[in-house]
């Protein structure tokens, strides 16, 4: 095809003949101006040539290694985003890449869907989709057979909330609680309407974090669509949802690092880049009536109107716990950070057998998890005395955004967990119609 004025150019530097005429033929159907080479050595000059906007870079190159010659092209071009990939990578690779300055890490085999979605985001051509189908809701139709506005409904929701992303990637690793799994996390900034997206490092499946990819809610919540699951999202999704941050693209493989069991190295990673106030505005779910699950004086959550998102959680244990209690009211991400984010994870060494054998907290350890036996907490000492009603506030922080909006009300829960927050999400998604 003819080049284009102001056509945008990027380079692919592969050294699998096929792989580069696939991706060339991909990406010049799409308007852009394509050049590839096989030989990493001569990069550099080619760039000073070509003057790309995007390099696609092979990790694994014969005369020269991809993460090398990633750190001269920033050194030299800092402002040319450069998306490396590799068919022997793995989350890790990923993590070390986007650490020097790669924009994005792709799996080989390429999707070629997921590139030209890489691509775009690259380039700043990157539109999403509809709210509403980002959001899980494609095809939901109201009972006269149309489908449901995107527009608030009076009394139902509150405009004039500004979209938020991150400034910039970050990047962290450690351990799945449940799986075991080595694993890292990556979080790209997204355009406003995105919504928060997880996909693994092929990027060919993205799930949205809400209610409709619920996979399991069986001591953590996990997400799934196409095959494609990722587990334990409550806290990360908590601290997402405490600094209002609402388009997002998270990377990970299998299951989210459990870190030190509590919130404080998600909020650190946001403070350290910094969030980015975009251009268009969202709304807050307001709820319009209280809705409840559970038995009076038994096992409860429920939700009424209010004039800010609170919660107040009661846990009731038998001794060494007995009850602990605490009441949170969100203003803000600091005060999240400061009482309910320290708050870890916790467990009983009397369960701890039986878990093992569902294959579950194969990561835990004596330092992501505060364990209980039948008379003393056995490997720490806790940074709240009510530390275990605080945790669960904020997984139900973290399940509470699984409706792609936050919410305006007043949470009351009484031994709960994470199969009760999704019922309640339900019942409060069906009551309001949303």
């Amino acid at each position: 095809m003819k080049e284009r004025l102001g056509q945008k150019v990027i380079m692919i530097v592969d050294d699998e003949d096929k792989v580069r005429e696939s991706v060339r033929e991909v990406l010049a159907d799409e308007g852009y101006r394509v050049v590839d080479t096989a030989d990493g050595t001569h990069v550099l000059e080619l760039i000073e040539q070509e003057k790309p906007g995007l390099v696609l870079l092979d990790i694994w190159m014969p005369q020269i290694d991809g993460i090398d010659l990633l750190k001269q092209i920033k050194s030299k071009e800092p402002a040319i985003n450069v998306v490396m990939f590799s068919g022997h990578g793995n989350i890790h690779t990923a993590v070390t890449a986007t650490k020097f300055g790669a924009f994005d890490f792709i799996e080989k085999p390429l999707s070629l869907d997921a590139l030209l979605l890489t691509v775009q985001r690259a380039l700043g051509d990157y539109s999403p989709r509809r709210p509403k189908e980002i959001n899980g809701n494609e095809g939901r139709k109201s009972k006269k057979g149309k489908r449901s506005p995107t527009a608030p409904r009076q009394g139902s929701s509150s405009p004039s909330i500004k979209q938020r992303t991150l400034k910039k990637s970050i990047v962290t690793s450690g351990q799945g609680l449940h799986s075991g799994m080595k694993t890292g996390l990556i979080l790209h900034p997204l355009p406003p309407h995105s919504g928060i997206l997880f996909t693994g490092i092929s990027g060919d499946v993205q799930v949205p974090a809400h209610l409709d990819h619920v996979g399991s809610t069986g001591y953590a919540t996990s997400l799934r669509a196409k095959g494609f699951a990722v587990g334990t999202v409550e806290h990360l999704l908590a601290v997402l949802h405490s600094y209002g941050i609402t388009n997002l693209l998270v990377k990970v493989q299998g299951e989210i690092p459990i870190l030190d069991g509590s919130a404080v190295e998600f909020c650190n990673l946001i403070d350290e880049v910094g969030v980015q106030e975009e251009s268009e505005e969202w709304s807050e779910i307001v709820v319009d009536r209280p809705y409840r699950i559970g038995s009076q004086g038994g096992e409860s959550i429920s939700i009424e109107p209010a004039d800010i998102l609170s919660v107040h959680y009661v846990l009731n244990y038998p001794k060494p716990v007995g009850i602990q209690e605490h009441t949170y009211t969100h203003n803000g991400p600091t005060c999240f950070r400061e009482e309910i984010a320290p708050a870890r994870t916790f467990g009983f060494l009397r369960d701890i057998e039986e878990l093992q054998q569902a294959g579950l907290v194969n990561g835990g350890k004596l330092n992501n998890c505060i364990l209980i036996d039948d008379e003393k907490i056995v490997n720490t000492d806790l940074r709240f005395p009510n530390e275990l009603a605080r945790h669960k506030i904020l997984d139900i922080m973290g399940d509470f955004y699984l409706l792609g909006k936050p919410i305006r009300g007043a949470i009351i829960a009484h031994m709960t967990g994470h199969s009760d927050n999704i019922a309640l999400l339900r019942e409060l998604r069906s009551g309001m119609g949303l």
